[in-house]
């Protein structure tokens, strides 16, 4: 089965040279690259958060496998959803599911529901898409959207992810895909990026539930974050940088209403 795009024409290009040359534009090529374990990465449209994005995909090494994390902003069918199997396509071809290691998951998270039609219309994982098929060609992916902040069972799903990851022989990287505060004013959503950023740099999923809660903090892709992070510390995470905080008023000129972008590794 192959999933189309849901947003192309709409978040990037839907034709394939103008998405191709717009990606390689927000790319660094000479940027010296590191490992990672997991990275933080905004899912706007290109024109707000593309730059942010390049940013952290032009740092990391990208390995042939990817866990994709994101956030299922319609309520659409199973709030723990994985697709297992077939293609996703973007105008810049298909790039495959990881079958082998989605069953693995899809067995050691029992929270997890193979629901490809929670996928359908879900923008939040397919705006990763291009970025990694610039750089890695033979790319395989395993999409996991998330639409519940239960963090009981976002810990078992991470932990549980980190448990098979462990046992992999190749490294896949954890990709946590997710937008800061949203619509308030520069000011405003600076200091409550801040106090989010700073839960992730401490790698602490516990206190970045926390403090949005207590905050009013609208990171949309809390839930994600929150199980890569404890992905990522089962298999020995150490440390976190921040690479990148914007916001869309630097892309539209008004400061007034703004939503926060914000790029980051895992180490």
């Amino acid at each position: 089965m192959i999933r189309p795009p849901a947003v192309a024409g709409q978040f990037y290009p839907e034709d394939e040279d103008q998405l191709r040359a717009q990606v390689d534009r927000l790319l660094d090529r000479t940027a010296a690259k590191q490992p990672a374990r997991g990275i933080l990465c905004p899912h706007a449209g290109y024109v707000y958060s593309g730059a942010t994005a390049g940013k952290v995909f032009s740092r990391v090494e990208i390995p042939a496998r990817i866990v994709l994390l994101g956030v299922n902003h319609r309520g659409i069918g199973s709030p723990f959803a994985i697709d297992r199997r077939g293609r996703w396509r973007t105008p810049l071809g298909a790039v495959d599911i990881d079958e082998p290691l989605a069953d693995k998951l899809l067995a050691a998270a029992p929270d997890l529901n193979d629901d490809p039609g929670a996928h359908a219309p879900e923008h939040s994982l397919e705006v990763e898409l291009p970025f990694l098929q610039r750089l890695r060609a033979d790319v395989k992916i395993v999409p996991i959207i998330l639409g519940s902040h239960r963090l009981t069972i976002l810990r078992a799903i991470g932990e549980a992810i980190g448990k098979v990851l462990q046992e992999e022989r190749a490294p896949v990287l954890l990709l946590s895909s997710s937008d800061m505060n949203h619509y308030e004013d520069q000011e405003t959503a600076e200091r409550k990026d801040t106090m989010a950023i700073q839960a992730i740099l401490a790698l602490d999923p516990q206190r970045l539930m926390d403090v949005c809660e207590d905050h009013n903090i609208t990171m949309c892709g809390i839930a994600p974050t929150c199980v890569m992070l404890y992905a990522a510390k089962a298999l020995g995470a150490t440390r976190a940088e921040l690479i990148d905080h914007t916001t869309s008023g630097e892309a539209t000129g008004d400061f007034s209403s703004v939503v926060g972008y914000a790029g980051m590794t895992i180490a």
